[in-house]
């Protein structure tokens, strides 16, 4: 089977496409056929060596995909040959084939094609964590998302509309905020792209709060982080919640705490991955929830772009380069017809 693996750390050129043995289930394993895998931005940092889990070389990027079953190994309850199914995996997703536990993966409902559904889990798990459990975002109040036409931003987006929240969507271009709208949001904020100086952070902090009615955000999602994430926090409501969810724009920002004892806010990490480990049940919940909103049309993963599995580097480039609007996915070629 044909792999893309990552042999030393550096940039997408560096990755390789090997064929390399196909994989054989292990006890509690399925070997799923991969019909299409996502691209993330952990997978971005991963092959640099920049992420926070760090697998040995060499390894396949790729941390979420969708296909069929086509193997079990002992002891299998819940899967058979040919079920469709996403599957969880961290790293490694960018193959033909890949064995993984069968708790890592979770059925694929018939209204979902295999394509939108490598695009779901990750970037809409983040959001729905974020903005459920640790924002507790209420119906009524003002949700700014930052970098809100990326993967999770664009969830964001999605998810604060159906929880009954204000949306107001920030990112770097015009035709991002067009995408953003289409997907639900209410209000928009176009801010340099690049690092912001002292006028544009001033600038970027009064607009929050004139598009919130002065009043500031309830919420702010940031998966951004640098130089936005200071002048978003200065234009948070009283008793807001800040979301630290990433670091897209480059620097980890180091914030004058006063500002939180001023707003009396909550500054909130957002660490996905570790709850669906710490709490894998009311992560299945989480991701019940997402299915149910799936089938009612309330979200809609938002594709932008397909590339197939060996240039899985362009992909991650346009990831790297923040060009991506929603997600970019890696196909195999299998067809589900």
């Amino acid at each position: 089977m044909k792999a893309v693996l990552c042999k030393e750390f550096g940039p997408p050129e560096s990755l390789v496409v090997e064929d390399i043995a196909s994989p054989e289930p292990g006890p509690g394993e399925v070997v799923l056929e991969v019909h299409a895998a996502a691209v993330n931005f952990p997978d971005v940092l991963i092959i640099q060596n920049k992420y926070q889990f760090k697998p040995p070389l060499p390894f396949a990027p790729g941390g979420e995909v969708a296909g069929v079953v086509s193997k079990l190994g002992d002891g299998v309850k819940n899967l058979k040959i040919g079920d469709r199914v996403i599957g969880s995996c961290g790293h490694g997703g960018y193959v033909e084939e890949i064995a993984l536990h069968e708790g890592a993966c979770i059925p694929v409902p018939d209204e979902m094609d295999l394509e939108t559904a490598s695009a779901l889990v990750l970037t809409y798990g983040t959001s729905h964590y974020g903005l459920k459990d640790r924002a507790q975002l209420k119906a009524g109040e003002t949700l700014l998302v930052m970098g809100a036409a990326g993967g999770v931003g664009l969830a964001a987006v999605e998810l604060g509309k159906a929880m009954g929240a204000r949306v107001i969507a920030a990112a770097s271009t015009q035709d991002k905020l067009d995408v953003c709208v289409a997907h639900g949001a209410d209000e928009t904020i176009l801010y340099p792209s690049g690092k912001l100086d002292r006028d544009q952070q001033k600038a970027f902090s009064e607009e929050i709060k004139a598009k919130s009615g002065g009043q500031g955000a309830d919420v702010i999602y940031d998966p951004v982080g640098d130089a936005y994430a200071e002048p978003a926090l200065r234009a948070i409501n009283w008793e807001g919640r800040y979301l630290v969810i990433g670091f897209a724009a480059g620097d980890i920002p180091a914030i004058p705490l006063n500002l939180a004892l001023l707003k009396s806010c909550q500054i909130v990490g957002v660490f996905w991955g570790a709850f669906t480990a710490r709490e894998p049940k009311a992560n299945q919940a989480n991701l019940q929830e997402l299915m149910d909103m799936y089938k009612a049309g309330t979200i809609r993963p938002h594709i932008s772009d397909k590339f197939p599995l060996e240039q899985a580097a362009d992909a991650l480039n346009k990831m790297a380069n923040r060009e991506v609007k929603g997600k970019v996915i890696l196909t195999t070629g299998r067809s589900e017809g």
